[in-house]
């Protein structure tokens, strides 16, 4: 054990005199920098690019850099970087985390990478946990980059996209953490390249990266919205037809489970929903609600694939335990569907559209890169998950911060009295104490006993991000006495009032030890920053969550030897301190464990997101016709139909290559059993592709050029793949609630979702195929509609596509809202160039 902490520490100082030697030839140019006029030292950043695209690498041009930004800010802002600045500055360039304690200056620090690889030209992002810390930062230290020549954005919530596009447009480019997450989800939702928002990710500095990378990765960003009570009509109105239909009407396929319409069929469909096309683009959705309202109907069965309970909800029966499984649902839409057959309500529920990790948003970046005061004790996950080294910083000054033993008491009352007792005494004399707690309850009961006590006082709850800051500040005034949470504050200094010095400088008190000692250091480093005198103090009690969940029974045993003889006994001891950090590793290696399995389970899913989301890229920007694609995907889909029923007895299987053509591919008057006689699977195979060709190029024939056509093409796939990614997004979610049972019978839950998940995915792309084929060849363009063009600007959510452009309002006058649009695609008035008059 010796010998491995002597590594580490030896490791530490090796690295420490490196970077110390690149830091003193970055001082080495300190005298040349401050001997330039502003025009020369300002004309540095243009050269530099210069320097990078003919070659030079950004560790060549760094030593030079690194000083012009240092004096850019001495003469900008009045502030020069230290020596461990330039330091922490080299180890953010290398792409790791400098463990820099509180007051030293990390927002200057990071002025010198975030400058040096802005000259990159591809983007940095500034990353912090608030939009007041964003707009603070990319304000003030904005000032050097503008001076310097780089453009500076700050990337809000409450911007247009428009607006977000330019931000994200700047060399550096300040926003939270979340927003960066859900813009990155938005753009892979959006159908025009014109719409996204980000470029590449190449670049990011996360400031707080503990608590972005750490203390949040347990909770996914999820993108979604409510079913709404027009879609769960839509599944009555599809139960409602089906009802009406008649065997002659659909065609089963009982090995695959599969159903679909007959030409009857969809002629009863159109004349009940009042179509002309069933299969045209704009009625994809509706064909879905139609083909689950058909398996709800015909396929499965009542009190063998489900039964419906006393409290009218459909619950599944297991196939192999012939048990119903409580919270399971079918996916893809067809438990609603079986709601709505049953007559039963049909649930409302989210819907997830995409979804992401912080692990896996922030590992896309080219280079990762983060600060904090706190993050040795979660080394061994920084390192795993993020492969980033954590480098602690010696101080600028030597701190003299007291941090005291903590002191027990056996109950809550007698701690909170023990509290107020002290923060009275200090503030009496003129200290000024910050009081942290674990929970906003707590800040609320001691605020009560404070105003009890006569002690003025503020509390902090970080509800107001731009007070906050205010009382943070003032903190360490004479008498000022603070309550707040313990993440309160974070990224704010606390600087010492006139004459507080002498009376020993902030005091920090903590009234309960949190789960994380990461969250206990911040607190302790409010006070003592740069060679300020402090002191810190915890508080516990046996009744604290921590102590009664984790605490020992040797601690308990101790204590209960005083309790007998004084209530308001107290231990202080290291061997108290010792037990409570043991505690808190374990609680921190649960936690761990915790973020490690939803990175696995997401893992997944990110491979699977970056196939979709590249191929919907290469959609969204194709400026080809995307024929040979949609062709494939014709050729696919017709040989996995002509494969599953070759496995059938040959009358059966060439029934159902019968049905399937008709029913999907070829018009019925197509193709006859005859046809189909005597050939062997890859003549079946050959046979109805070169058909679907014909229809094929028939089709593309209707549009009017070659731009219809692509744009006809994308709006095709992207529908199709939104529809059916969805979808998949929700069945993984599912999965996942219901795999987790599967460890009960001696397997890992972990390997069950990969495998599960990974066929699930080969379904969606033969699901996703089948669509594309299926609306590509029903889909009714009309001669007339020649000057179709899509209408497809904004989000995934909108499914429609306008008729073509009419010149003149005129042609509008007199139109009535249920009058069919003059522009002749047949809709009403209201549905088509009417959407926005009749909204």
């Amino acid at each position: 054990m010796a010998n491995m902490l002597r590594t580490i520490v030896e490791n530490d100082k090796g690295e420490l005199r490196k970077l110390g030697k690149i830091a003193k030839k970055v001082e080495s140019y300190a005298d040349q920098m401050a001997a330039l006029e502003d025009q020369e030292l300002q004309a540095k950043t243009v050269e530099f690019k210069e320097r990078y695209q003919n070659g030079e690498t950004l560790d060549d041009l760094l030593p030079e850099a690194f000083a012009v930004v240092r004096e850019a800010a001495k003469r900008v802002l009045g502030l020069y970087p230290y020596h461990v600045q330039i330091m922490g500055g080299i180890v953010l360039h290398h792409g790791d985390v400098p463990e820099m304690r509180t007051g030293e200056g990390k927002t200057l620090t990071a002025t010198m990478p975030v400058y040096l690889n802005a000259i990159a030209g591809e983007g940095v992002h500034v990353v912090t946990v608030n939009e007041y810390l964003a707009t603070r930062d990319a304000t003030e230290m904005g000032e050097v980059y503008s001076w310097l020549g780089l453009s500076v954005g700050i990337n809000l919530a409450a911007k247009s996209s428009a607006e977000k596009r330019e931000a994200y447009l700047c060399d550096i480019t300040y926003s939270t953490n979340s927003e960066i997450g859900f813009d990155y989800l938005r753009d892979n939702m959006v159908v025009r390249k014109e719409n996204m928002v980000q470029r590449p990710l190449n670049f990011a500095l996360v400031d707080e990266v503990d608590s972005v990378l750490i203390d949040e990765a347990r909770t996914p960003l999820i993108v979604s919205g409510p079913v709404s009570s027009e879609t769960n009509q839509l599944y009555f109105r599809a139960d409602s037809f089906v009802k009406t239909l008649t065997k002659d009407d659909y065609a089963i396929d009982a090995p695959t489970k599969t159903i679909g319409l007959n030409d009857s069929g969809i002629d009863k469909a159109e004349e009940f929903f009042r179509l002309e096309n069933l299969y045209d683009i704009e009625n994809v959705a509706l064909t879905h609600y139609i083909d689950n309202a058909l398996r709800a109907n015909y396929i499965m069965l009542l009190d063998i694939d489900y039964v419906v309970s006393d409290e009218q909800e459909i619950l599944i029966v297991d196939q192999f335990t012939g048990r119903t499984m409580e919270g399971r649902r079918f996916s893809d839409g067809l438990h609603q569907a079986i709601e709505a057959k049953e007559g039963v309500p049909i649930q409302e529920e989210s819907k997830t559209s995409a979804s992401i990790t912080y692990q896996n948003m922030f590992r896309m970046y080219k280079k990762l890169a983060g600060m904090t005061g706190t993050a040795k004790t979660e080394e061994e996950e920084f390192r795993e998950i993020y492969n980033m080294r954590i480098i602690p910083i010696p101080t600028n000054r030597p701190v003299i911060r007291i941090d005291n033993q903590d002191l027990l008491y056996p109950t809550l009352e007698a701690k909170f009295n023990a509290v107020i007792e002290d923060v009275k005494e200090r503030y009496e004399k003129g200290q000024p104490v910050l009081v942290g707690t674990v929970a906003v309850e707590t800040s609320d009961l001691i605020s009560k006993k404070l105003v009890e006590a006569g002690v003025p006082h503020e509390v902090l709850n970080a509800k107001n991000h731009f007070k906050e800051a205010q009382i943070i500040m003032n903190a360490g005034q004479r008498g000022a006495v603070t309550i707040a949470t313990n993440m309160a504050g974070r990224g704010t200094d606390i600087k010492l009032g006139e004459g507080v010095r002498e009376l020993g400088g902030l005091c920090v008190i903590g009234t309960e030890r949190h789960e994380s000692r990461r969250i206990d250091n911040q607190l302790r480093g409010r006070s003592g920053r740069q060679g300020d005198p402090g002191e810190s103090q915890f508080y516990l009690s046996l009744e604290d969550e921590l102590m009664r969940r984790f605490g020992s029974d040797r601690i308990k045993a101790i204590l209960d030897r005083f309790i007998e003889e004084d209530s308001d006994v107290v231990i202080k001891s290291r061997m108290l301190t010792n037990q409570v950090e043991s505690a808190q590793k374990r609680v921190e290696g649960n936690n761990y464990d915790t973020r490690k399995q939803v990175l696995q389970y997401d893992d997944v899913m990110r491979e699977q997101r970056e196939i979709i989301y590249a191929q919907r890229y290469d959609v969204i920007t194709a400026e080809r016709d995307l024929g040979p694609e949609i062709k494939a995907m014709i050729q696919r889909t017709i040989d996995r139909a002509v494969d599953s029923h070759s496995r059938l007895p040959q009358e059966e299987g060439q029934e159902g290559i019968l049905n399937f053509a008709r029913t999907n591919i070829l018009p019925e008057d197509a193709i006859s059993l005859s046809d189909l006689e005597g050939l062997k699977t890859q003549e079946l195979k050959d046979l109805l592709y070169d058909k679907a060709l014909k229809i094929y190029d028939r089709q593309i024939a209707k549009l009017r050029d070659q731009e219809a056509v692509i744009e006809f093409q994308k709006v095709l796939i992207l529908m199709v793949v939104d529809n059916q990614w969805t979808d998949h997004i929700d069945a993984l979610d599912q999965l996942r609630s219901a795999v987790g049972l599967r460890g009960y019978a001696q397997n890992n839950p972990v390997v069950e979702y990969q495998s599960e998940g990974f066929r699930m995915f080969q379904d969606m792309i033969g699901a996703i195929e089948f669509d594309v084929t299926r609306t590509m060849m029903k889909a009714q363009i009309h001669e007339q509609e020649r000057e179709r063009e899509a209408d497809f600007a904004t989000t995934a959510s909108e499914k429609n596509i306008s008729a073509q452009t009419i010149s003149g309002d005129s042609d509008f006058k007199g139109v009535g809202r249920n009058d069919k649009c003059p522009c002749g695609s047949g809709k009403k008035f209201k549905n088509c160039h009417g959407r926005k008059q009749f909204k």
